[in-house]
């Protein structure tokens, strides 16, 4: 077997039946050549292995001389009649040459059946601008990256899919393909029960190639937004690069590298509600739509108006009547800067052993207006991926795979004024301006809320996710038997700064409690504290794949993966837990551990499947298979940053001048509300069961269709609750009840009540959720490309206490 690309060989032996099998080749076209005395040698060319496929190369030798050869050029087949697994190929082709906008190769992944673009979160948060994907039913953050063998995460606090500050995954000249594993996938690939997304580099051949580009688009044909009172906002966007590899050394030493620039300048489009001239003084309008003054007007709240930016449209109106707003338009403009290089050597430093290493880097900054255009939002994200894989061939039969690579993460997120505001008017000493939030715009509630003045509440906010992944892999080929077995371990190191609130929200009614300085709610964190959490996850699988006939084959075996919990560094574990009776303690649990038990310890996934070619002809192909898969808790930091005693927000309510401003620093005053988070303490891992049945047919030699089901069965599943709320009530009273009381016997049913009086509404997961998707599709495999796909029906539903 010999790589074109590169010149590396593999020689191996065809057993008693004639059967041989080449175990972990690398991606791209290959040739077979095959000889035996007393017969001519066949050469068979044409042979273009993608990422994670099995190609069935079947070869006639002819009588005659071994000097004499004979050369036959022809295409894989489109069916691949030995894999069990349920997966999607984008391939090379695809990659480079269907329009993308933005150049983003992720909104690839949605050719594959089963597969859908996630549109209802949105992919441009404080803290991820990745495109987000649910795979046959499951949830987007169920899915695994991986690029080069090594998980490519996010910086995100609420999902993993990688992405850059542009809202795109840029790198699409560095990406060879990539394949989707959506169904009973082997036992070597774990830690998420979604899909398995597994990416490869483009590297370097014998042969010198390169490219350049550059993509430019403006504002010249854009039509004026109904916000732009004059003309057309600003625009411009330049995607910019290039790509080159070729050979150090002839069939030895190989590189490649490749680097994309993204660079967008836009006027964006806004309209904000502010305070008009009249209530700018302290005026505002009676029942009959005259300006008077406020009563109880605090003199000191004026100083607050020049956050929001002076109207420069109509006057809002209710009922015919001032409400002291008007509009004000504006086009402040966002600027958003990316840029993103791959390396990668490969090295055959003999015909046993390969040595590839390759690194990532994905580098932004957004810097984007607020609603209130006086103040903007600065996001700043950082992905890189390092990889080092070595792979050693013993004997024909029996090869190792070796892996080490390193990820991170990292997101920084501020939020502060474009102009100059006196100290004097911070919420928090030395923190910079506070968010200001108005419910209505006149006397009690208006036609429109107001805009909200001041910064993010998310200010201040740094991340740094940090994965280090080995993995070692042995395959062995003896006789029917494929036997793969290995162990992973990743260490997850996890330190954020996420405290949201840290400058002060204050939360008025209306624009008369405002003026009156008067504060329906007011929020800080007045003692904002980086965490450290980490864990370690490890895992041992055992699978052979059996080829019972020729026709059949059948794989089985079990993964068993593990966890150490969640665990912050230096015992800062803050967790709010229940007693017997159901009622949040007082103050939160305290420890090393989030978790009181840890329930990961012994997750086994047993997993079955079978590939079968009823007719023998290779154009056939039914596969079935079963397996149980497991989603490891590592992304708790999100739920446990924000509570106390370190990054706990207090509420206050009433005169704002009254405990403003707040120290940096200071312990919350005795009788501080709290907002308790948190997570099921004895949680229990997230699993799936997961079962597919699918039918493959080649009709040409150009057309091949695909019928499958894929159904599963989750369990175990996180989702947010209140627990610091009171079990429902049933009215009992013939006559009716009243809210207030405590019980149907007083004919009234309690509202509103709290289990734990020094704590507000919160949200924890605990771990009861249980989902049941399932999906049925049709997909035609054309040679030249030509895809349709179609759902014939997607279905998820949750029993019990549960939702998807």
């Amino acid at each position: 077997m010999k790589s074109l690309e590169t010149g590396a060989t593999r020689a191996v032996t065809t057993d008693e039946t004639g059967d041989f099998r080449v175990l972990s080749l690398p991606v791209g076209l290959q040739e077979v050549r095959a000889e035996k005395a007393g017969f001519k040698s066949t050469v068979r060319t044409g042979i273009n292995l993608a990422v994670g496929q099995e190609a069935v190369v079947n070869v006639r030798l002819d009588v005659g001389e071994l000097t004499q050869e004979v050369t036959v050029s022809a295409d894989v087949p489109l069916i691949d009649t030995t894999t069990a697994s349920v997966s999607g190929l984008v391939g090379e082709r695809q990659v480079k040459e269907l329009p993308l906008n933005g150049r983003s190769f992720d909104y690839l992944i949605a050719l594959n059946p089963g597969a859908i673009n996630y549109t209802l979160k949105s992919p441009q948060t404080s803290t991820s601008n990745g495109n987000t994907f649910s795979v046959a039913g499951r949830r987007p953050l169920e899915n695994m990256f991986l690029l080069n063998g090594i998980e490519y995460t996010g910086s995100s606090q609420l999902s993993v899919t990688p992405g850059g500050v542009s809202g795109d995954l840029l790198g699409i000249d560095a990406v060879r393909e990539f394949n989707v594993l959506t169904g009973t996938y082997s036992a070597e690939y774990g830690k998420r029960a979604g899909a398995q997304v597994t990416i490869v580099t483009q590297s370097g051949t014998n042969q010198f190639h390169g490219s350049f580009f550059e993509f430019l688009r403006n504002s010249a044909l854009d039509a004026r937004n109904f916000f732009d009172p004059v003309s057309v906002a600003p625009f411009r966007r330049n995607q910019f690069g290039g790509a080159v590899g070729g050979p150090i050394k002839k069939d030895r030493l190989f590189f490649f590298g490749n680097y994309e620039g993204f660079r967008h300048r836009l006027g964006v489009s806004n309209v904000s509600v502010v305070p008009n001239q009249q209530a700018r003084q302290g005026l505002l309008p009676n029942g009959a739509g005259v300006y008077t003054p406020v009563a109880g007007l605090n003199p000191a709240m004026l100083a607050y108006m020049p956050f929001w930016p002076q109207p420069n449209g109509s006057e809002l109106l209710m009922n015919g009547l001032p409400t002291g707003t008007a509009l004000s338009y504006n086009s402040p403009k966002q600027s958003i800067n990316e840029d993103f290089g791959t390396v990668r050597g490969d090295y055959n430093m003999r015909e046993r052993d390969s040595l590839s290493v390759a690194y990532t880097i994905d580098d932004g900054n957004n810097l984007t207006p607020l609603a209130d255009p006086l103040f903007g939002s600065y996001t700043t994200l950082r992905a890189q991926v390092a990889s080092v894989r070595e792979t050693h061939v013993f004997s024909p039969r029996v090869l190792n795979t070796f892996s080490a690579g390193f990820s991170r993460s990292a997101f920084g997120f501020d939020s502060f004024p474009f102009a100059t505001f006196s100290p004097s008017l911070f919420f928090v000493t030395g923190a910079g301006p506070g968010g200001i939030v108005i419910g209505g715009g006149n006397t009690s509630t208006g036609a429109a809320a107001i805009t909200s003045a001041g910064p993010n509440n998310a200010a201040g906010v740094r991340n740094r996710r940090n994965l280090f992944t080995y993995t070692d892999g042995l395959q062995i080929s003896k006789g029917i038997h494929q036997i793969n077995l290995g162990v992973w371990f990743q260490r997850l190191l996890d330190n954020e700064n996420t405290a949201s609130r840290r400058l002060g929200l204050a939360t008025f009614t209306s624009l008369t409690t405002f003026l009156q300085g008067t504060v329906s709610n007011f929020q800080a964190v007045p003692n904002a504290t980086e965490l450290g959490w980490r864990s370690l996850f490890g895992a041992w699988y055992f699978e052979d794949s059996m080829k019972l006939r020729r026709n059949l084959t059948l794989r089985a075996g079990v993964r068993h993966e593990f966890s150490s919990g969640w665990n912050e560094v230096a015992g800062r574990a803050s967790n709010y837990i229940t007693d017997a009776q159901g009622v949040l303690l007082t103050d939160p649990r305290v420890a090393t551990s989030a978790f009181t038990k840890n329930n990961a310890k012994r997750l086994f996934g047993p997993r079955v499947a079978l590939a079968w070619d009823p007719f023998g002809k290779g154009k056939t192909a039914i596969r079935a298979g079963f397996g149980t898969y497991y989603t490891l808790i590592d992304n708790l930091a999100f739920l446990l940053n924000a509570l106390p005693p370190y990054n706990g927000s207090v509420s206050f309510s009433g005169p704002l001048s009254s405990f403003v401003p707040i120290a940096k620093g200071v312990q919350p005053p005795a009788g501080s509300i709290f907002a308790p988070q948190g997570v099921e303490a004895a949680a229990k891992t997230p699993a799936v069961q997961e079962w597919n049945f699918a039918i493959e047919q080649q009709l040409s030699s150009n057309l091949a269709v695909r019928v499958a089901y894929v159904g599963s069965f989750g369990y175990h599943g996180l989702l947010s609750v209140d627990p610091n709320s009171i079990s429902a009530q049933i009215c009992s009273n013939a006559s009716g009840c009243t809210t207030g009381g405590a019980g149907a016997a007083r004919g009234a049913v309690p509202q509103n009540a709290q289990l734990q009086r020094a704590a507000g509404r919160s949200e924890s997961p605990p771990e009861p959720g249980l989902a049941i998707p399932g999906q049925l599709y049709v997909v035609e495999k054309p040679r030249h490309e030509l895809r349709i796909n179609g759902r014939s029906g997607q279905q998820s539903g949750t029993n019990g206490t549960g939702s998807e």
